[in-house]
C-alpha cells in the first residue's frame, strides 16, 4: 500500500469560493479514481499547515493512475495556483528498495507530460517532499520526483 499525502497553506486573500473548490476538487478525486482505496481531506492540525489529504493507493500502477487521471489534473490546475505552502509525502510498507525511485520516476514523466503542470508546482512559495520538481528521491538513480 502506499500513502500519498499532501499538507498545504493556501495563500493569502484566497476567497473561501475557492478554497471550498478546491477541497470539494479534493474529494472527488478520492470518489472518482479507481485506485483510491480510500481517503481524508480536511484540515490539517498540529503544524504550520491549513489543510490536508491523504489517499490510499494498493500499488505503483494504482499511483500512476492516480496521479495522471484527469480529476487529479483538474485539482492541480484549480488548486496549486491558490496555495503558497506545500509538502507532500509518501508513506508505503512496500519492502522493495526501488520503491522511491519508482514513484520519482512517476513524477518526472508526469512534468515532461504536462508542462503546464511543472508551471504551476514550480510557482509554489515553498514545496518539499516526495513530489517536489528537481528532487531526486532517496535510492533513485537519477530523476526527480514530484
Amino acid at each position: 500500500m502506499i500513502y500519498h499525502g499532501n499538507r498545504f497553506t493556501l495563500r493569502k486573500g484566497v476567497s473561501t469560493e475557492d478554497r471550498d473548490a478546491a477541497l470539494e476538487s479534493l474529494r472527488h478525486q478520492g470518489r472518482s479514481i479507481p485506485s483510491v482505496k480510500s481517503y481524508t481531506v480536511g484540515a490539517d492540525f498540529g503544524g504550520e499547515y491549513e489543510y490536508g489529504a491523504v489517499f490510499v493507493l494498493e500499488d505503483l500502477a494504482g499511483y500512476e493512475e492516480y496521479m495522471n487521471h484527469p480529476a487529479h489534473l483538474h485539482t492541480d490546475r484549480i488548486g496549486l495556483p491558490l496555495v503558497d505552502i506545500f509538502i507532500s509525502f509518501d508513506i508505503t510498507d512496500d519492502p522493495a528498495p526501488e520503491v522511491g525511485a519508482k514513484i520519482a520516476d512517476i513524477h518526472r514523466r508526469r512534468y515532461e507530460a504536462l508542462p503546464d503542470i511543472a508551471a504551476l508546482v514550480s510557482g509554489l512559495g515553498a514545496y518539499t517532499g516526495s513530489a517536489a520538481p528537481g528532487r531526486t528521491m532517496p535510492g533513485a538513480a537519477s530523476g526527480t520526483a514530484q
